[in-house]
């Protein structure tokens, strides 16, 4: 397997363990209930802070993901991985792995800054997936 590929399998397990960490307090705070209704309503309380950060950066994550995951494909189906293309795969990875605690702490600028780290090392791969 390449290393973007690797890197794209290991931030989708990413994906999954942000979606427990995220779930379990959810669970706890609004009971099962409501988190296995069909949500056609608001909850009756809102989430706390950490939980709804935690929420958050797990919808970043899917967004990020469906990017990350065509600029990966990208190099990969193109044949053009190279070290850079290797490098920026892991920086996302190390990126999304500090966002989520980042997030969750409400840690500024370092969040946002975070953020654009790995948002900077897909459009790498794309443009590597370019030329």
């Amino acid at each position: 397997m390449t290393p973007e590929l690797t890197a794209l399998a290991l931030a989708t397990l990413l994906q999954v363990v942000q979606y427990v960490l995220f779930a379990v307090p959810a669970n706890r705070e609004l009971g099962p209930g409501y988190t296995m209704s069909a949500r056609d309503r608001p909850p009756s309380r809102p989430l706390s802070e950490g939980t709804a950060r935690l929420q958050r950066a797990l919808g970043n994550h899917f967004e990020g993901l469906i990017l990350f995951s065509i600029a990966v494909f990208l190099v990969t189906f193109a044949d053009k991985g190279s070290a850079i293309s290797a490098l920026a795969a892991w920086t996302y990875l190390a990126a999304r792995l500090l966002y989520v605690p980042a997030y969750w702490l409400g840690l500024r600028p370092w969040r946002s800054l975070i953020w654009a780290l790995g948002f900077l090392a897909t459009v790498i791969l794309l443009l590597s997936a370019l030329f």
